[in-house]
């Protein structure tokens, strides 16, 4: 059951009997509306499991003094926190009229929000076309094969800027549903109205204050809507925006070049001077997305701190070791990020990090290249200390 609301001071219970919708929270300084789900019952689909992810304590990592909890998106339904860009993006767009039964939706993807919109499309009955550029884990093709989708492989080189023209090509020609992730409206909004009240809702049933929030960005949505809802409730949060040291496109200060597609303005004209190759798969595509500007212009951010590679993949190691966290790269990345900030965080703060996605996503990537399928040296003479099967 959802914990006691009484005095949870930002957030208002409304309650709801066994036979209605779950327990919903209200977070009164944005107006937004987050359902508290209780999971031990029938739902009518899939889709109405999104959201309501958990936050636990980060131990054996931690900095002594301070408190540092993560958020894992990872128990959304298809496990990435673009479960819920994708519902919210196909929900606007069935509102709008642009999406009608039996439509077609083509999405630019780096994997985890094409795998949301297949799930989302599966459910609704409606056919989906990922293009994905070639750098990114075979995975995540086979995850969206699987769900129904069709998968466009575009040249590596091309990089993302080459895998989101092919989409708009695409949709051109057939007269498809162009999903724009990377520029719609429904994707800040989906984190406006759950992710950051959600947050803001656990902190205050546990008593505590949020003091920093860390996020890194890919299309930027969770920063731009999370961080709205954070800033308007609680003006005190820190907010800690990361981004890869080797393509510190924030952090540049030069703006990205847009253009119109299909009469909407915002698309990427040209990659960022910037960008540079880095192995945080789903972070900081080579180019500013509009969604992550628009949080950039509202000065969302206290900070950026930028990520080495290394650090990325070696925290990500460290958080399934020591914590039983198993994340993507880019959690690894956040939580290295939100631990540069608990070393100069005064005594008793609290953190948060995000944490996006599961790192099954990353079986063929360099993540897992130490990880050996075969028995090392150690576990071949841990084997040999009984008969069966010795050599």
């Amino acid at each position: 059951r959802p914990p006691a609301l009484a005095a949870m001071g930002q957030c208002e219970a409304a309650q709801a009997d066994a036979s209605s919708q779950p327990l919903r929270l209200e977070v009164a300084a944005t107006g937004s509306r987050a359902p508290v789900l209780d999971r031990c019952r029938v739902f009518d689909n899939i889709s109405e499991l999104i959201g309501q992810t958990p936050i636990v304590r980060i131990h054996r990592l931690g900095v002594k003094g301070v408190n540092l909890f993560a958020k894992l998106e990872y128990f959304n339904p298809l496990h990435s926190i673009k479960d819920r860009t994708a519902l919210s993006i196909i929900e606007a767009a069935e509102r709008s009229g642009e999406l009608k039964a039996g439509g077609t939706v083509v999405e630019a993807t780096s994997g985890n929000t094409g795998i949301a919109l297949a799930m989302v499309c599966a459910q609704r009955g409606y056919e989906f076309v990922a293009v994905m550029a070639g750098s990114f884990s075979v995975e995540r093709r086979k995850v969206m094969r699987m769900l129904g989708a069709q998968v466009l492989i575009t040249p590596a080189p091309l990089g993302a800027t080459g895998m989101v023209q092919k989409a708009e090509e695409l949709a051109e020609k057939h007269g498809w549903f162009l999903a724009r992730q990377f520029e719609s409206e429904a994707n800040s909004e989906a984190h406006r109205t759950t992710t950051g009240p959600e947050i803001l809702a656990a902190f205050a049933a546990d008593g505590r204050q949020l003091d920093y929030w860390v996020t890194g960005y890919g299309t930027g949505g969770t920063f731009a809507g999370a961080g709205e809802a954070i800033r308007a409730a609680s003006p005190s949060t820190k907010i800690v925006l990361s981004e890869p040291k080797t393509a510190p496109l924030v952090t540049s200060g030069r703006p990205q070049e847009r253009r119109e597609v299909l009469g909407v303005w915002g698309a990427p004209a040209a990659p960022h001077p910037a960008w540079k190759p880095h192995p945080v798969q789903g972070w900081t595509p080579n180019f500013i997305p509009k969604v992550c500007d628009e949080g950039l212009r509202k000065h969302l951010h206290d900070e950026v701190v930028l990520v080495d590679g290394h650090d990325a993949l070696n925290t990500t190691v460290l958080l399934a070791q020591q914590e039983g966290i198993f994340c993507g790269v880019s959690g690894g990345a956040t939580v290295w990020a939100a631990l540069e900030v608990c070393k100069r965080a005064p005594q008793g703060s609290n953190v948060l990090a995000m944490i996006p996605d599961t790192a099954e996503r990353y079986l063929s990537t360099p993540l897992f290249e130490l990880i050996e399928p075969d028995m090392n040296r150690e576990e071949r003479q841990l084997f040999d200390t009984t008969p069966l099967g010795r050599a």
